[in-house]
């Protein structure tokens, strides 16, 4: 079976379904099919099933600029932005749009053609061929199927349930249980209070090393009291445009001023714990945004620690026994479960082995221009979100930008879009920046490298990409346009032979 499409966005996640949003607002004359392998739409926020999984962004930054999120919530359990993003496909009608089990084995840019032609496997585990003149990759940067799982000695000694998150077991009872989580970043500090409130008997938090956490309201005070007095859309404009300048204050603060931002942090959870844990626990080696900050919600994972209902130890792992984890200090955890919160498996466009011309791909050898297009490739554009800042923010910019581009090249009739890279511009850091995060780390082999200079570096800044987007300008000389009824002519043009 052969289909032929005009555009295909592989993946109906948050960046997906946001995409498909803007190409049906601002290219209607371009019709576009989502293709997702998964049984439901949501991507991580149908993934992940673990207790209490949440945001960690604010919602008036997390939403899409076309549709307030109507609720005063500032952080958003994960069943809550699902139904946001299920009222955005009935209000855009997108639901006809998403094939779901529906799984990309190859994808190759044909150049005669000047199309990608995409091997797909659907649900009845057929293999369909799609020809698209675009592809657009929404598949995020984490592989769905694993997990970061480092292996501890003796860890098959266990005689317990030991758990990653990105596969948690639906009907797990832990009431009463003894839970040790390792980990320190956002899914520990989620999972912690969580689990103490849902009936584990006791939850240890066990880390390397400490985390930077922030404690911030759960609802958005400022944001309900406008809503009362002004129109919806305004108040949501209003409280978006203070966070995101917020969000970029304090980045830029831990650029400028590391040791003060590093001060205010650690006043702030001292003033949490109210002296009843050490501050060890919470004092990172390094400074602030050298790896992602975290935050909790009215201070849910200090108040547990405070309470005594579960405890954080720093200490690094000697092995695992038939009753918990034997720690190089000498000390014994107890443990009925272990959960493994260490991370996420970088994968780039969901693993499809993409070629040009039957030539494979291999993208941590390329760049991004602008930020979306990959260096090199024709007719595709990727969205990798903000690691300093809400996912959707670079959503919104990035398919705006996208929607510019194929209008010019429909306004001017090309067919072929090509970024001209240069090598000299390449960079040894990823486009996820310099963060000494471990998943940052396992990324270098996979994802698209910074370049040195505009167009080819990646800044992380949402108000200059903001601005630099909506006004660039396709006549850059970087980017090469081709039209094939040009190359058709040339190629059947006769050639005088001497």
């Amino acid at each position: 079976m052969e289909k032929h499409i005009d555009v295909l966005i592989v993946g109906a996640g948050i960046s997906g379904i946001g995409l498909a949003v803007h190409l049906s607002k601002n290219c209607p004359q371009r019709s576009f099919d989502i293709i997702e392998r998964r049984e439901s739409f949501g991507g991580t926020w149908d993934l992940f099933k673990y207790p209490g999984i949440r945001s960690d962004s604010d919602m008036s930054t997390f939403g899409f600029n076309f549709k307030p999120w109507q609720k005063d919530s500032v952080l958003a359990d994960g069943p809550s932005i699902k139904n946001y993003l299920a009222e955005v496909i009935d209000e855009y009608q997108l639901k006809n749009k998403i094939h779901f089990q529906h799984r990309v084995l190859t994808a190759n840019y044909d150049s005669a053609t000047k199309k990608w032609v995409v091997e797909i496997e659907d649900a009845a585990q057929q293999k369909q061929t799609w020809v698209a003149n675009f592809v657009l990759g929404c598949t995020g940067y984490y592989n769905y199927d694993q997990g970061f799982q480092p292996e501890f000695q003796n860890q098959s000694v266990f005689k317990g349930h030991f758990i990653h998150p990105q596969h948690w077991p639906e009907q797990l009872d832990y009431s009463g249980k003894k839970v040790v989580i390792i980990g320190s970043g956002a899914t520990a500090i989620t999972l912690v209070p969580a689990m103490a409130k849902g009936g584990a008997g006791h939850v240890t938090m066990l880390q390397r090393s400490p985390t930077y956490i922030a404690s911030v309201p759960s609802i958005d005070l400022v944001y309900d009291k406008m809503r009362k007095y002004l129109p919806e859309d305004v108040a949501y404009k209003l409280t978006r445009a203070r966070n995101i300048g917020m969000q970029r204050g304090i980045y830029a603060l831990a650029q400028k001023q590391p040791k003060l931002l590093k001060k205010i942090l650690l006043n702030a959870v001292k003033f949490q714990l109210k002296g009843k844990v050490d501050m060890k626990h919470f004092t990172p080696n390094y400074e602030p945004w050298d790896q992602r900050l975290c935050v909790v919600p009215d201070g849910d994972l200090f108040k547990i620690l405070r309470e005594g209902r579960a405890s954080v130890e720093t200490d690094q792992i000697e092995k695992f026994t038939e009753t918990g984890i034997q720690l190089k200090s000498g000390k014994h955890l107890d443990a009925d479960i272990i959960v493994s919160a260490t991370g996420l498996n970088i994968q780039i466009l969901g693993g499809i082995q993409a070629t040009i011309d039957g030539k494979p791909m291999n993208t941590s050898q390329h760049m991004l221009y602008q930020g979306i297009m990959v260096s090199d490739v024709p007719n595709m554009a990727m969205i990798i979100g903000y690691i300093n800042a809400s996912w959707t923010l670079k959503v919104d910019i990035a398919a705006d930008y996208i929607c510019r581009l194929i209008n010019y090249m429909d306004k001017n009739g090309y067919d072929e879009v090509i970024p001209q890279g240069d090598a000299t511009e390449l960079m040894q850091d990823t486009v996820m920046g310099s963060l000494s995060s471990g998943y940052i780390a396992r990324a270098a082999d996979v994802m698209p490298k910074q370049g040195k200079h505009a167009p080819w570096s990646v800044s992380n800044n949402y108000l200059a990409d903001r601005k630099q987007l909506k006004h660039a300008r396709f006549e850059d000389g970087v980017l090469k346009f081709h039209k094939r009824e040009q190359e058709d002519k040339k190629s059947s043009t006769p050639r005088l032979v001497s």
